[in-house]
């Protein structure tokens, strides 16, 4: 089978995105020597599952940590990219629960880590976020809405934020999603052929010429229920956002439009019931104007889509994460029919109502 996205554009944007490459494991024995020498820790490594870095939760005798490695394909730049937006919010908005970056004992926020074939890697140590992330719970609508509220918070924060790299070329970057129908081809059903097809014709015909007119910013880029741990006896319920290795700068709208994605279908007779709960809560601290609300459901089928899309290519392409990858998308088909089933006008209407104030 041919694993090489069908355009120029596409291929371009898969490497920019770090996907276009598998890579072995980075030696737990190598990462532990760095952690030593640079971090003065030392404890018991475990290796999580994700989906394209090395990512261990080292324990040691006085707490628990999360360490990464970036992918030798993610250029230094893209890194520190996701680190300087960490370091912003920790600095103007230190109420929000942000994951944090532990230094180095010489200061620094990470360590290069040179490979025997010249290639780099980048080492980070972050606080670990203990509690459950938000896909173990069944939240109820206010706790949806508390979800909401804080991508709202965390997206009001990084307003004033920018960084050489933020416009970074990214594959899940929703903005680029018309420009990826050649993976369609690479999707073995019919069906699922036909409502990505629907989905596209959809996001052609509303999205797309607004593109250039929609209010843009950095944004967090993947608030799924993956990123965000959660306290279902707090009042606060948020206890945790993490992982920022999509930042990148982009429409705001598409920022919740992520979530929402990852909510759709829960509820099979009320497809977008969650997805609207967290947009209430989201527009607490960060109402979507007038103009864009009617592009957010679009924006959140076409992200969903895209995750379907790139399933079983990225699969293929990296079968050491595969379980991981298949994981996270088993549903992903059916919550598209779902949602496509809704009139998105009265999605819309449903918006608007449950929370009036708009600019």
């Amino acid at each position: 089978m041919n694993t090489s996205p069908a355009t120029d554009f596409a291929q371009r944007l898969f490497e920019e995105s770090g996907l276009t490459s598998s890579h072995e494991p980075i030696d737990v024995v190598l990462v532990s020597i760095f952690l030593e020498k640079h971090y003065r820790l030392g404890g018991r490594l475990g290796r999580l599952a994700t989906e394209k870095d090395d990512t261990f939760r080292l324990k040691t005798e006085s707490g628990d940590y999360l360490v990464k490695v970036s992918p030798p394909d993610e250029a230094e730049t893209i890194v520190h990219l996701q680190t300087a937006a960490m370091r912003f919010l920790e600095g103007a908005a230190p109420h929000l629960p942000v994951q944090r970056v532990r230094l180095t004992v010489d200061g620094a926020d990470s360590v290069a880590v040179r490979l025997n074939d010249g290639r780099t890697r980048i080492l980070r140590v972050f606080d670990f976020v203990a509690g459950p992330v938000l896909a173990q719970t069944t939240p109820d609508f206010e706790q949806l809405a508390h979800t909401g509220e804080m991508l709202g918070r965390v997206d009001e924060a990084l307003k004033a934020f920018s960084h050489p790299a933020d416009g970074r070329g990214l594959v899940w970057d929703i903005r680029h999603f018309h420009q990826l129908t050649s993976l369609v081809q690479y999707t073995p059903d019919p069906e699922h052929r036909r409502l990505a097809r629907e989905v596209f014709w959809r996001f052609d015909e509303t999205v797309v010429p607004r593109l250039n007119d929609l209010e843009t910013q950095v944004i967090h880029g993947d608030f799924s229920p993956y990123n965000v741990v959660v306290d279902p006896k707090g009042d606060e319920f948020v206890t945790g956002v993490i992982d920022f290795g999509d930042t990148v700068r982009s429409a705001v709208i598409f920022d919740p439009a992520v979530p929402m994605a990852n909510l759709l279908g829960r509820t099979s007779n009320q497809p977008w019931r969650d997805a609207c709960a967290f947009v209430v809560g989201y527009q607490r601290a960060r109402p979507i104007k007038a103009s864009e609300l009617p592009l957010l459901p679009v924006a959140a089928l076409a992200r969903l889509t895209l995750r379907a899309l790139l399933t079983n290519w990225r699969a293929e392409r990296a079968p050491e994460r595969r379980e991981y990858l298949l994981g996270h998308a088993k549903d992903d088909w059916v919550n598209i029919e779902r949602a496509l089933a809704v009139s998105l006008d009265d999605v819309v209407a449903q918006l608007r109502e449950a929370h009036p104030r708009r600019v």
